[in-house]
């Protein structure tokens, strides 16, 4: 049997201790979490979270990027498989909506990031959202499908629609009303964005 590389050791232990502290904020939340608890749930040392993440907090971030990118990763594939530009924009935000809904989502990035990570950190992930809808909404107005606008802002003023409204859909019992109330929503910003002039336009043709 061929001995592991020292290299490949400290590999299968970060992604233990990721897959398992994934797990464990998912289901207890990060204040309920005990470090000593979730390393010998993964079998290893707390001396093993300090070398890889540092602490903690270290950690839920290492947790918090990897759902993150993740998440980007599915928006970006499901955005590629529409037949154009306006339906990738369409399709990407009524996901990263229902997205919401997801356990992982739920606890992790909306429940306890904001009030875990630092605001630098918080702005990184949100930086990425706004560039990934900058692209879209560019493509679109180059299209003549969207109107004339600083699509910088307009991009901005989307995701920050979207991320309250997400904050909105993972902490109220009735989740899913507020999904297809927020899905609605931003449908009808869209169509100001794209000057529709009827009143109950909804942007989905």
């Amino acid at each position: 049997m061929t001995r592991k590389t020292r290299a490949e050791t400290k590999q299968e232990t970060r992604t233990k201790l990721l897959a398992t502290a994934r797990q464990w904020f998912t289901e207890k939340g990060y204040a309920d979490t005990v470090m000593d608890e979730l390393t010998a749930a993964a079998g290893l040392t707390r001396g093993a979270l300090y070398h890889h993440f540092g602490n903690k907090e270290g950690l839920f971030l290492a947790v918090a990027l990897v759902l993150d990118e993740a998440l980007n990763q599915r928006l970006d594939a499901l955005a590629a498989a529409q037949p154009s530009a306006w339906m990738a924009l369409l399709a990407r935000c009524d996901e990263y909506l229902a997205m919401s809904l997801e356990p992982e989502v739920q606890r992790i990035l909306l429940r306890d990031a904001p009030a875990v990570l630092s605001a630098d950190d918080l702005e990184a992930s949100r930086r990425g959202c706004v560039l990934s809808l900058q692209s879209l909404l560019q493509q679109l107005q180059a299209e003549g499908i969207l109107m004339p606008a600083p699509v910088e802002m307009q991009a901005t003023m989307l995701n920050g629609a979207l991320m309250e409204a997400s904050f909105r859909i993972g902490r109220v019992a009735s989740a899913e009303t507020a999904l297809v109330e927020s899905q609605a929503l931003y449908r009808r910003m869209l169509a100001g964005f794209r000057g529709d002039q009827a009143t109950g336009a909804t942007a989905n043709d």
